[in-house]
């Protein structure tokens, strides 16, 4: 399965789901609407704390992505619609951005996170 997953700053929310694609062995990718640039080193952390290493990844714009039809498109709550984004199926999870949550209440997020992406897949 192929998958993008956008969120505003491609700095929390898509990069989990991205890497935790990655980890299930799909082909997968990420941006944000407005990238920050970085990743936040909390994400980075609570991915580490799973055995993935967030730090390699960077934080992209919707124009980095790989060109080509996706077999699905999921939005992370960011409230966009994104028509350039070539998918046979497109999700909004609304999922809330963890960024300035403390370190317990963004692990759930980013369980939350993991636990769609699972599902994503195996509906696949």
């Amino acid at each position: 399965m192929r998958v993008v997953f956008v969120c505003v700053e491609n700095s929390n929310r898509s990069q989990m789901a991205e890497a935790f694609a990655r980890m299930a062995g799909a082909e997968s990718c990420s941006a944000g609407s407005h990238p920050s640039g970085e990743i936040n080193p909390q994400a980075i952390e609570a991915m580490k704390e799973l055995g993935y290493d967030l730090s390699k990844h960077r934080s992209k714009g919707l124009e980095d992505l790989p060109s080509g039809r996706f077999d699905a498109a999921i939005t992370m709550g960011c409230d966009g619609e994104y028509p350039s984004l070539l998918a046979n199926h497109h999700e909004d999870w609304q999922i809330p951005d963890p960024k300035e949550m403390p370190p317990e209440q963004f692990r759930e997020v980013r369980d939350l996170i993991c636990k769609n992406v699972l599902a994503l897949l195996s509906a696949g």
